[in-house]
């Protein structure tokens, strides 16, 4: 079990080795922009550490006492993929270009996109847990029926 855990290590330390390697080359020699992306690549994981996580695991925690079994999974799990979503749209939303461009990438709203991909999620967490009114659950307090007459043939 070692090893695997060791095997499976090791990609990652290479790959946190090479993004070292490409941050010195970008940061050396220093100059004023590079404190700005420090800032960046330390303040997004203490702000998400700091902030989103707490509130994620409150407002969690939070729905799961207040809302009904059926509609709990649903709910937590939309409230999950918004809250990651607004993190991803975040640099685009805070300022235009806020990212590095990319083909068809700000040739579009971004706040519009946002909105309607929410949308679809939410959408999705509705007709999710409105699927038990629809579509009774199973149970299984009777044993699957089974042929045991076997006079017809």
């Amino acid at each position: 079990m070692r090893t695997a855990r060791a095997l499976l290590a090791l990609p990652g330390l290479a790959a946190l080795a090479w993004g070292v390697v490409l941050f010195a080359e970008y940061a050396l020699p220093l100059r004023p922009d590079v404190f700005g992306t420090v800032g960046w690549l330390v303040g997004g994981p203490i702000l998400n550490d700091a902030v989103v996580a707490p509130l994620t695991a409150v407002l969690g925690a939070a729905l799961t006492r207040l809302l009904p079994r059926p509609w709990r999974a649903p709910v937590v799990t939309g409230t999950v993929i918004t809250g990651v979503l607004l993190i991803l749209a975040f640099p685009l939303l805070w300022r235009p270009y806020g990212t590095p461009p990319m083909p068809g990438l700000h040739d579009g709203d971004p706040a519009l996109g946002l909105t309607l991909t929410v949308t679809a999620v939410w959408l999705l967490v509705v007709l999710t847990a409105l699927r038990h009114r629809v579509v009774p659950p199973i149970t299984r307090d009777a044993p699957p029926g089974t042929r045991t007459d076997r006079s017809g043939t």
